[in-house]
């Protein structure tokens, strides 16, 4: 089933993200879809949930508080934001489209397992709405510049929602680290993969306990191919179709005559 085009000068747009209601890409994100329409709601977390995945909080509660109109935070993560904005908060109207982010730093690759800019897209096609996370990517050691996602983002959005696309099927777009003069194209590819980790590192409080954090990734190398990755390293917009159906086909067939 796919789902009709999205007239987005009449409709009623969620947005969201895994960094924080303060985050700086939020307004970002806020400025795009308010190009479209006056009637956007904002339900963010209240504080940052980058890494947190597809999680849902079920075993503390949770508190909601009205920052301004049409304007929340949640003490959560992004896909309870994404499940409390359409089962409780919207006035008993549903969103015509959710946008998640702008994420401080692309979402390509494996990490689109850890994203919580990912995952609010996720939950929100689970939930049938069609829906679109946003990522500008950065070079560490540098501030992020938000000009690539602010200057593209609209054009981006009004594209993808003028299409038809499998009801199952979000999408997960990244700007490259380019001034907005600068950017190459748009490209649609692949999830791409690499060779990564995590370096966990050991601290020592004033107790003289131990404790670790998790982080920066390690990055050993990126398989090749036309992906995520490479569309960034040219300088392009990557846009990639992420499907709910996590099922490997091939292996299925391989494996059925096995277990039948």
């Amino acid at each position: 089933m796919h789902r009709p085009p999205i007239d987005l000068n009449n409709a009623r747009i969620l947005v969201t993200n895994d960094d924080g209601v303060d985050a700086p890409g939020l307004e970002v994100l806020e400025d795009i879809a308010r190009t479209f329409t006056s009637d956007v709601w904002t339900v963010a977390p209240e504080t940052e949930q980058s890494g947190a995945g597809h999680s849902l909080t079920l075993t503390q509660p949770l508190r909601l508080r009205e920052i301004s109109e049409k304007r929340f935070a949640l003490d959560g993560s992004p896909t309870d934001c994404v499940l409390f904005a359409v089962s409780r908060i919207m006035d008993g109207r549903r969103p015509d489209i959710v946008l998640s982010g702008v994420n401080r730093g692309a979402n390509v690759g494996d990490d689109i397992t850890y994203s919580g800019t990912v995952a609010a897209a996720m939950e929100a096609a689970i939930l049938g709405l069609p829906s679109i996370a946003l990522s500008q990517q950065r070079e560490k050691e540098h501030p992020v510049c938000w000009d690539a996602a602010a200057h593209h983002g609209a054009r981006i959005v009004e594209r993808l929602a003028a299409l038809s696309w499998p009801s199952d099927v979000f999408m997960n777009v990244n700007f490259p680290d380019r001034k907005p003069e600068d950017v190459s194209g748009t490209r649609v590819v692949a999830q791409g993969r690499q060779d990564a980790g995590y370096d966990i590192r050991e601290r020592t409080d004033p107790r003289n306990n131990s404790y670790f954090w998790i982080g920066p990734a390690v990055r050993n190398g990126i398989h090749d191919g036309d992906t995520d990755y490479q569309a960034l390293d040219r300088g392009e917009i990557s846009i990639t179709p992420l499907h709910m159906d996590l099922t490997h086909r091939s292996a299925l067939e391989d494996m059925r005559g096995t277990f039948s």
